[in-house]
Protein backbone atom coordinates (compact mmCIF):
# COMPACT_ATOMS: atom_id res chain seq x y z
CA UNK A 1 0.00 0.00 0.00
CA UNK A 2 1.41 3.38 -0.70
CA UNK A 3 0.50 6.40 -2.56
CA UNK A 4 2.88 7.89 -5.24
CA UNK A 5 2.55 11.92 -6.40
CA UNK A 6 4.88 13.49 -9.15
CA UNK A 7 7.92 13.54 -6.98
CA UNK A 8 6.80 11.67 -3.40
CA UNK A 9 6.30 8.26 -2.30
CA UNK A 10 3.86 8.26 0.58
CA UNK A 11 3.64 4.74 2.47
CA UNK A 12 2.49 3.62 6.19
CA UNK A 13 4.51 3.67 8.72
CA UNK A 14 5.49 0.24 10.12
CA UNK A 15 8.02 -0.54 12.63
CA UNK A 16 10.31 -2.11 10.25
CA UNK A 17 11.12 1.87 9.22
CA UNK A 18 12.43 2.71 12.04
CA UNK A 19 16.05 1.65 11.11
CA UNK A 20 15.71 3.67 7.49
CA UNK A 21 14.60 6.58 9.86
CA UNK A 22 17.38 6.31 12.84
CA UNK A 23 20.00 6.14 9.54
CA UNK A 24 18.54 9.27 8.13
CA UNK A 25 18.31 11.30 10.92
CA UNK A 26 14.72 11.65 10.69
CA UNK A 27 13.27 13.81 13.85
CA UNK A 28 10.27 15.61 13.84
CA UNK A 29 9.20 15.11 17.02
CA UNK A 30 7.51 11.34 19.01
CA UNK A 31 4.31 11.07 17.26
CA UNK A 32 5.76 7.94 15.19
CA UNK A 33 6.81 6.38 18.31
CA UNK A 34 3.40 6.80 20.07
CA UNK A 35 1.78 5.78 16.83
CA UNK A 36 3.88 2.63 16.17
CA UNK A 37 3.10 2.07 20.08
CA UNK A 38 -0.84 2.01 18.83
CA UNK A 39 -0.20 0.61 16.22
CA UNK A 40 1.18 -2.76 17.87
CA UNK A 41 -2.11 -2.75 20.07
CA UNK A 42 -4.40 -2.83 16.95
CA UNK A 43 -2.90 -3.16 14.00
CA UNK A 44 -5.83 -2.11 11.94
CA UNK A 45 -4.67 1.29 12.29
CA UNK A 46 -2.47 0.77 9.98
CA UNK A 47 -2.86 3.54 7.03
CA UNK A 48 -5.18 5.18 9.78
CA UNK A 49 -1.89 6.49 11.20
CA UNK A 50 1.07 7.85 10.25
CA UNK A 51 2.41 7.35 6.98
CA UNK A 52 6.07 8.46 5.86
CA UNK A 53 6.70 11.00 3.00
CA UNK A 54 9.69 10.35 0.82
CA UNK A 55 10.68 12.24 -1.74
CA UNK A 56 11.72 9.80 -4.82
CA UNK A 57 14.77 11.44 -6.35
CA UNK A 58 16.44 11.20 -3.22
CA UNK A 59 15.02 8.48 -1.20
CA UNK A 60 14.95 10.83 2.21
CA UNK A 61 11.81 11.13 4.69
CA UNK A 62 10.70 14.51 4.17
CA UNK A 63 8.26 14.45 6.89
CA UNK A 64 5.43 12.31 8.06
CA UNK A 65 0.82 13.12 7.78
CA UNK A 66 -1.25 11.34 7.68
CA UNK A 67 -4.44 10.78 9.95
CA UNK A 68 -5.59 10.58 13.51
CA UNK A 69 -7.12 7.35 13.88
CA UNK A 70 -9.65 5.37 11.84
CA UNK A 71 -12.77 7.04 10.71
CA UNK A 72 -15.74 7.94 13.14
CA UNK A 73 -19.18 6.71 13.17
CA UNK A 74 -19.90 9.87 10.30
CA UNK A 75 -17.22 8.44 8.18
CA UNK A 76 -15.13 11.92 9.44
CA UNK A 77 -11.67 11.44 9.91
CA UNK A 78 -8.40 14.04 10.61
CA UNK A 79 -6.07 14.36 8.85
CA UNK A 80 -2.69 15.72 10.04
CA UNK A 81 1.06 16.47 8.87
CA UNK A 82 4.32 17.95 9.42
CA UNK A 83 7.56 18.52 7.28
CA UNK A 84 11.22 18.91 8.12
CA UNK A 85 11.71 22.68 7.68
CA UNK A 86 13.97 22.24 4.89
CA UNK A 87 11.85 20.89 2.80
CA UNK A 88 9.08 23.41 3.35
CA UNK A 89 7.47 25.63 0.82
CA UNK A 90 8.59 23.18 -1.82
CA UNK A 91 4.69 21.92 -2.75
CA UNK A 92 5.34 18.66 -0.68
CA UNK A 93 2.72 19.25 2.21
CA UNK A 94 -0.02 20.22 -0.75
CA UNK A 95 1.16 16.79 -2.92
CA UNK A 96 0.75 14.79 0.13
CA UNK A 97 -2.22 16.15 1.87
CA UNK A 98 -3.57 15.81 -1.56
CA UNK A 99 -3.01 12.53 -1.98
CA UNK A 100 -4.18 11.21 1.14
CA UNK A 101 -7.68 12.61 1.03
CA UNK A 102 -7.99 11.11 -2.31
CA UNK A 103 -6.71 7.83 -1.02
CA UNK A 104 -9.32 8.21 2.53
CA UNK A 105 -12.26 8.71 0.24
CA UNK A 106 -10.90 6.02 -1.85
CA UNK A 107 -11.27 3.76 0.37
CA UNK A 108 -14.92 4.13 0.44
CA UNK A 109 -15.35 4.29 4.58
CA UNK A 110 -14.30 8.20 4.57
CA UNK A 111 -17.00 10.99 3.66
CA UNK A 112 -15.21 13.94 4.77
CA UNK A 113 -11.66 14.88 6.03
CA UNK A 114 -11.68 17.45 8.75
CA UNK A 115 -8.09 19.26 10.06
CA UNK A 116 -6.65 22.05 11.93
CA UNK A 117 -4.53 24.97 12.44
CA UNK A 118 -3.49 27.44 14.58
CA UNK A 119 -4.85 31.12 12.80
CA UNK A 120 -0.90 31.90 12.28
CA UNK A 121 0.36 29.26 10.81
CA UNK A 122 0.14 30.66 7.26
CA UNK A 123 2.14 27.64 5.64
CA UNK A 124 -0.49 25.06 6.77
CA UNK A 125 -3.27 27.28 5.88
CA UNK A 126 -2.06 27.78 2.23
CA UNK A 127 -1.53 23.83 2.30
CA UNK A 128 -5.39 22.96 3.22
CA UNK A 129 -6.67 25.77 0.89
CA UNK A 130 -4.67 24.59 -2.39
CA UNK A 131 -5.95 21.02 -1.13
CA UNK A 132 -9.63 22.68 -1.39
CA UNK A 133 -10.42 22.23 2.44
CA UNK A 134 -13.22 24.90 3.52
CA UNK A 135 -13.11 26.91 6.56
CA UNK A 136 -15.66 25.98 9.31
CA UNK A 137 -15.11 27.22 12.51
CA UNK A 138 -12.64 30.19 13.60
CA UNK A 139 -11.62 30.93 17.32
CA UNK A 140 -8.65 32.60 18.53
CA UNK A 141 -6.59 29.77 19.11
CA UNK A 142 -7.73 27.60 16.53
CA UNK A 143 -9.62 26.99 12.51
CA UNK A 144 -11.05 24.31 11.83
CA UNK A 145 -11.43 22.58 8.20
CA UNK A 146 -13.45 20.35 5.94
CA UNK A 147 -13.68 18.57 3.12
CA UNK A 148 -16.32 16.22 1.39
CA UNK A 149 -16.43 13.53 -0.73
CA UNK A 150 -17.66 14.52 -3.78
CA UNK A 151 -20.43 13.18 -5.20
CA UNK A 152 -20.32 11.27 -8.67
CA UNK A 153 -23.98 10.82 -10.66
Amino acid sequence: MKIETQRLKIIPCKPEHLQMLEEQYYENGPEIMVYLKSLREDPELLAWGHWLVIEKASGQVVGDAGFKGKPNANREIEIGYGLLERYWNKGYATETVNGLIEWAFNTGKVEKVLAETEPDNVGSIRVLEKAGMQQTKRTDEMISWEIKKKSVV
